[in-house]
């Protein structure tokens, strides 16, 4: 790699739009839980 290469870093829209997604996730992730929950409760 060279000095002058661009570095790395995704740019700051796409780093939010993986934070929110991830967050998406994790509700999603949760919700269904419930749901199972509440669903062999009955």
């Amino acid at each position: 790699m060279l000095w002058s290469d661009p570095p790395d870093e995704p740019p700051e829209e796409l780093r939010h739009a993986q934070k929110r997604l991830r967050r998406l996730g994790l509700v999603m992730a949760v919700a269904s839980m419930l749901t199972m929950v509440l669903l062999a409760g009955r």
